[in-house]
C-alpha cells in the first residue's frame, strides 16, 4: 500500500519504521525539507519528499504534526491521493502546552479530529493519538496474542476507518471503534482511555466511562 506520513516526530518516525518493515510504499515529510530526513529514509527505505508531494498517489495518508500547525498545511494538500484516500489524524489539542487557544474547539466545541477534518478539506480517521510512540516499536503482538494491546478509533468514513483498522491490526495491534468525529472526545487528553495499555475489553470500557467535559489543564 502506498502511505503518505506528514510529520516525523516520534508518532510518524515509528509508523514509517513498522509500515516500510511491513512492505509498504511510505512517503515521509516534515516542515523542514527533505534533506533533513536523510537518516530516517536510509534506516527505513522511506521517501522522503515535501508535504506537498506526500499525499501523492497514497491510499492512506497519517497526519501526525502540532495541532496548532495543521491551519498551515498547504491547500490542496490531499488533490493528488488516491480517491478514496483514507486520513489518519493523530493529533491531540494541548493549548496550555503547546498549541495555544484554538476558538473553533473552545468556542464551537469541535472535537480536535473534527477540526482537522475542517482544516484539510477532508474527513480523518482519529487513531494512534493516545499511543506511547515506542509501543509502536515494542508493543505489537500476533493476533490472538493475550496481550495484545487495542487502540480506539473514530471516524465518520466507514470504509476509511475499515481500512485503517485493517492496517493497525497488521501492525500487531486490536482496535476498538470508537464512534463518529463527534463522539472522538473520548480519546482524547485526560480521558481513561488516553494513554492506556490494555486489551479490547478494557479499552471499551474505558471509552464508556469517558466525559465530554475538558479537564482544566486542557482548555485554553
Amino acid at each position: 500500500m502506498k502511505i503518505g506520513i506528514i510529520g516525523a516526530g516520534n508518532i510518524g518516525g515509528n509508523l514509517t519504521r513498522r509500515l516500510t518493515a511491513l512492505g509498504h510504499d511510505v512517503s515521509v515529510a516534515n516542515s523542514r525539507g527533505p534533506h533533513t530526513l536523510t537518516a530516517l529514509a536510509e534506516e527505513t527505505g522511506a521517501t522522503p519528499v515535501t508535504v506537498e508531494e506526500a499525499a501523492r498517489g497514497a491510499e492512506v495518508v497519517v497526519v501526525t504534526i502540532p495541532l496548532k500547525a495543521v491551519a498551515g498545511l498547504p491547500s490542496g494538500l490531499l488533490d493528488g491521493a488516491a480517491d478514496d484516500v483514507a486520513v489518519i489524524d493523530t493529533n491531540n489539542y494541548y493549548p496550555r502546552e503547546r498549541d495555544g487557544r484554538i476558538a473553533a474547539i473552545e468556542d464551537e466545541g469541535l472535537t480536535e479530529s473534527r477540526y482537522v477534518a475542517r482544516q484539510i478539506g477532508h474527513t480523518v480517521v482519529k487513531a494512534f493519538n493516545g499511543t506511547y510512540a515506542q509501543d509502536i516499536l515494542d508493543r505489537h503482538r500476533p493476533a490472538g496474542a493475550p496481550d495484545r494491546l487495542a487502540l480506539p478509533v473514530a471516524g465518520d468514513d466507514e470504509a476509511a476507518k475499515a481500512r485503517v483498522r485493517a492496517l493497525i491490526d497488521e501492525l500487531g495491534f486490536d482496535t476498538v471503534d470508537a464512534g463518529t468525529l463527534d463522539e472522538s472526545w473520548r480519546q482524547q487528553p485526560d480521558t481513561p482511555v488516553y494513554g492506556l495499555r490494555e486489551g479490547v475489553e478494557a479499552v471499551t470500557k474505558a471509552l464508556a466511562e469517558a466525559s465530554p467535559e475538558r479537564t482544566p489543564q486542557f482548555k485554553g
